[in-house]
């Protein structure tokens, strides 16, 4: 009877050691994530592509709303895709080409009386879009034509300046939508269709050269899309870098997630905003989507850790885990973990449905919104105790030389204000 328990308990432990996750398989999933969502990514881009076709063919009430709801779908997988950031530097130094903000918008077309750029921004107003002929820090640039190449190799960051953003989601955001002159009240950019009418009718002037630039960065986008899809294809060199050296492809798992729980989204994106109640530091602040973008920022870290992706058409993409290997060493802080992931979840979500239902986020914004702040604020008290719980289980794992991103907004207030 004994010898009959004993084996059971050996068979037990057995199975236990062969199901358990290792280093390998857990970056390699990792990785499958990354293929699958920039995957979803360029697909969804690619409809943007053509929902904006349709737009510049036909320009309606009718394919302006189509263009947007596919800006909006896009956005969907992509902020999934931002918790592989920070640690990938590969992904890190791409980034900025698709999704950099906030922007300069008066750099590509025209924009109010007044509105507001970046301190000593001599491009802020430049308007390439009624400008055929350009002047850039004294170099004459020929831009009667606007292409992909025009826009990336010589106005995006333009005088070395970040927020002179010409290319991406933002770009795109701005070009359907245009600003958002509601301040912290609700409503979004409220761009005509006719901004795009060739011809007669045409509102805002150059519709035909904004047409180009619109055209232009959908197909950048999608280029650069494809781009980071083959980074993280079997033979890609971001695949490569974590699942040739695991421990790496660890550190770059934690870092992506630390950082941009802690010093990009709780910090830079949301409380900063916050403490300055100005809607400019939204994150979607032309189509008043910003909701969206923490929302689905959130699940991607979740994504990561519990290793698992559901794609745009429903299929789901599952396997080893950072979870597993975590829980292997420490159960306790896995469980904290995933505690802290799900709660965090919880206060985006409600973030979201408030700002769909009755308190857009520019309004949550606003000096005295006590509920708005509470709403807010309630997120990025999660993130950062979600992100105390991401330095322990780096600590379980033995890898405690990462570091986070940080952000003045949590680490010194004051010199928000300097």
């Amino acid at each position: 009877m004994i010898r009959t328990t004993m084996t059971a308990i050996s068979l037990a432990l057995l199975a236990q050691t062969a199901s358990a996750a290792i280093p390998e398989e857990v970056v390699g999933n990792y990785a499958d994530i990354a293929e699958a969502a920039y995957g979803d990514s360029l697909t969804t881009a690619q409809a943007l592509r053509d929902a904006i076709a349709a737009l510049i063919e036909n320009p309606s009430e009718d394919t302006l709303t189509a263009a947007r709801e596919a800006y909006t779908a896009a956005r969907v997988p992509y902020q999934q895709t931002e918790a592989y950031r920070f640690g990938n530097p590969i992904v890190d130094d791409w980034e900025g080409r698709v999704n950099a903000w906030p922007l300069d918008e008066g750099l590509i077309d025209y924009v109010a009386e007044n509105t507001p750029s970046a301190e000593d921004n001599e491009l802020a107003q430049l308007n390439v879009i009624a400008n055929p002929s350009l002047d850039l820090s004294g170099e004459t640039i020929d831009a009667t034509e606007i292409t992909p190449e025009l826009i990336s190799g010589q106005l995006h960051e333009a005088g070395g300046i970040e927020a002179n953003v010409a290319s991406g989601y933002h770009a795109i955001e701005f070009l359907l939508w245009g600003q958002d002159l509601n301040g912290t009240g609700p409503g979004a950019g409220e761009r005509p269709y006719t901004d795009y009418i060739q011809g007669e009718g045409c509102t805002g002037g150059n519709c035909d050269r904004r047409a180009q630039y619109l055209t232009a960065t959908a197909d950048l986008l999608v280029s650069d899309l494809e781009e980071m899809v083959a980074n993280w294809s079997a033979e890609g060199e971001a695949r490569a870098a974590v699942t040739g050296d695991p421990q790496a492809g660890l550190n770059a798992i934690l870092t992506g997630m630390g950082s941009l729980s802690y010093g990009e989204q709780a910090g830079e994106r949301m409380k900063l905003g916050l403490m300055l109640n100005d809607p400019e530091e939204e994150h979607d602040c032309f189509s008043d989507q910003t909701q969206y973008s923490h929302y689905y920022d959130g699940l991607g870290i979740q994504n990561v850790y519990l290793g698992h992706y559901t794609r745009v058409d429903g299929s789901e993409i599952s396997g080893p885990s950072l979870s597993e290997l975590v829980a292997e060493k420490d159960a306790e802080v896995d469980t904290a973990l995933k505690a802290g992931l799900e709660k965090t979840m919880t206060a985006l979500t409600a973030l979201r449905d408030k700002a769909d239902g009755d308190m857009a986020y520019d309004q949550m914004l606003a000096p005295g919104n006590a509920e708005g702040e509470k709403i807010i604020m309630t997120a990025v008290d999660a993130l950062v105790a979600q992100t105390k719980d991401i330095e322990r289980a780096v600590a379980a794992l033995g890898l405690n030389q990462i570091e986070f991103e940080g952000s003045d907004s949590l680490d010194n207030p004051n010199a928000v204000f300097q």
